[in-house]
């Protein structure tokens, strides 16, 4: 019977382009797509290029800070597809800022993100203008020069920083690769211009399956942020084996001028310490305008 009823509720290609035409027509820049439900991954082919897709195990509760407004592309008539439960776990924040429109089987909805965070700065973006070394305990460097595309540091192939696209526990990121290199050694990579008085977020992950081994040879890896003016740490993380997912940490910046941070990751062992991280200025949730 289930597979008897599944096509009367597959959209039509007719449908996706409907759906398509109105995302390209009213679509505003900083606007992401979230599937509904998340598995629904055909949509993807349709949307237009320029706006992002969120849809994995997880997203109905991502809080899409990235994105001022969240287009909600769903297909409620799915079996399993417990819209009662998407809407509840995707509203908090949230308020609908347009019409509902149908298109066959989909349904298109524009949703204003009261959890947006504008950022003022991202180490993915600024990555090219760092400086990269790999530092031991008495200060000792040893450079990581940048080629046009990575910072590539002597010793193994993975050590090495830039921006690539990895999946942490289902959830695709655009996120700076520094893999650990292992010892009491750490990877730096330094940034000037990060703004004060906004908040500044370290968010990182080891990638794949490679998070999930609980093997008592492996290590604990850690992440940090620094101020180097001040000599003081900001930020810090630690990641044992066996926990999965992305991990944040967040402090307020004191107010004042543009200050350079150093972004480090160090594992006595480096096996399955593949870690992929990102660091953002922040300003404070928007809110839902009344």
């Amino acid at each position: 019977m289930f597979h008897l009823r599944l096509p009367g509720r597959l959209p039509s290609e007719a449908d996706y382009q409907a759906a398509a035409q109105r995302l390209q027509a009213e679509g505003q820049p900083g606007d992401a797509v979230l599937l509904f439900p998340w598995w629904a991954e055909r949509a993807r082919i349709f949307v237009p290029p320029a706006m992002p897709v969120y849809g994995y195990l997880g997203s109905d509760t991502d809080d899409l800070s990235a994105h001022p407004r969240v287009w909600v592309l769903g297909q409620p008539e799915l079996p399993r597809s417990d819209e009662a439960g998407f809407l509840k776990a995707f509203l908090p924040g949230r308020r609908a800022v347009g019409e509902a429109s149908r298109h066959g089987t989909l349904t298109l909805t524009p949703y204003e993100n009261g959890l947006h965070r504008p950022r003022r700065f991202t180490a993915t973006d600024a990555y090219a203008k760092a400086r990269v070394y790999l530092e031991q305990p008495d200060g000792t460097r040893r450079d990581c020069p940048f080629d046009g595309k990575v910072h590539r540091c002597p010793g193994p192939a993975h050590l090495y920083v830039a921006p690539e696209w990895h999946e942490i526990r289902y959830e695709p990121r655009r996120c700076l690769w520094m893999h650990a290199p292992g010892g009491k050694q750490r990877l730096v990579a330094e940034l000037d211009g990060v703004p004060g008085g906004l908040g500044l977020r370290l968010e990182g992950g080891i990638i794949f399956e490679h998070a999930f081994p609980k093997d008592a040879r492996l290590s604990t890896t850690h992440l940090g942020v620094e101020d180097v003016t001040a000599g003081t740490g900001l930020l810090s993380l630690a990641i044992p084996p066996g926990m999965e997912g992305v991990q944040k940490a967040e402090a307020r910046l004191p107010e004042g001028g543009p200050r350079t941070v150093k972004i480090w990751v160090q594992a006595d062992n480096a096996d399955r310490r593949q870690v992929c991280l990102d660091v953002l200025a922040v300003e404070q949730q928007v809110g839902v305008r009344g």
